[in-house]
């Protein structure tokens, strides 16, 4: 694995501001959002909003990852995603989101989630993982990605590629009927031919016009995860394994959640409308 030194928070920059004409999930200046209420199971018309959500969430962020290169900070990536998804009518989810101070989550090596974009600059054999999330027509759109930064060891970009595709046969295996535990199976299973950790205690979720329902799509075969899958859940599934143990320590921000033994970490995520015969990925550019 790389030789790199371990990150240490940077300086953040003032918050960005939004245009005054873009809606504000309800959340947003409180210090928690209102508990969801509603069905998990959505209309055609929430589904079609959800559509464009995940559209402008996954090309904010691949506009982001162009910039990825050593040299470029984390603020950086956060202002173009900031800035593309304001130019598009829509609001950054996390900005504000209980009082987390940017517009995506950048996660760099052993950040397992929810790093915080600062005057951090990335580096030759980094590997990054930005999360963007959209809210628009009064629903979110939810994906992440883990990029390569220039050179990157081999292991690495392996953890990564296997990553991407835990996340794939997860996805395929989403059919109506069948129990939410069916997906941590499908990617516990696969990561262990490897000897990766799967990180148990962030989850995928379920979304909609919250951002966070409270329906929990773990990424590991658990047995509490009994709920039916049924046509129009939409929901995440965003696995994040680890070249180590998936446990982990938190930094003193609140937010930055690292792998307790320091090693490397990916994730891949998309947001899903379950259909009669499988799933339908909402985050695709």
């Amino acid at each position: 694995m790389s030789g790199q030194s371990l990150l240490v928070p940077g300086e953040l920059s003032p918050v960005r501001s939004v245009p005054g004409n873009i809606r504000r999930p309800e959340y947003v200046g409180k210090s928690a959002p209102t508990p969801y209420t509603g069905p998990e199971v959505q209309s055609a018309e929430t589904i079609e909003a959800m559509r464009i959500a995940g559209r402008i969430a996954a090309q904010a962020m691949e506009e982001a990852a162009k910039l990825i290169a050593p040299g470029v900070t984390t603020d950086e990536l956060d202002r173009v995603a900031h800035e593309y998804m304001c130019d598009h009518g829509a609001y950054p989810s996390t900005l504000g989101y209980r009082g987390f101070p940017k517009s995506l989550c950048s996660s760099v090596n052993e950040v397992i989630c929810h790093g915080i974009p600062d005057s951090t600059v990335l580096r030759d054999g980094d590997i990054v993982n930005l999360d963007v999330t959209a809210y628009i027509g009064g629903v979110h759109g939810d994906n992440n990605a883990t990029y390569l930064c220039g050179e990157v060891d081999e292991e690495s970009r392996l953890l990564v590629e296997r990553t991407r595709e835990a996340l794939n046969r997860a996805v395929k295996a989403v059919k109506p009927g069948r129990q939410i535990n069916i997906i941590g199976r499908v990617i516990e299973s696969y990561a262990k031919r490897f000897g990766y950790g799967v990180v148990r205690d962030f989850t995928g979720h379920g979304i909609n016009s919250s951002f966070h329902s409270g329906l929990i799509i773990p990424h590991y075969d658990s047995p509490h995860a009994t709920s039916v899958i049924e046509p129009g859940m939409t929901f995440t599934i965003e696995p994040m394994l680890t070249l180590g143990t998936h446990e982990y320590d938190m930094w003193g921000d609140g937010w930055t959640v690292v792998t307790k033994d320091r090693k490397r970490t990916a994730q891949f995520e998309h947001t899903l409308v379950v259909t009669d015969s499988g799933a339908e990925i909402l985050t695709l550019p």
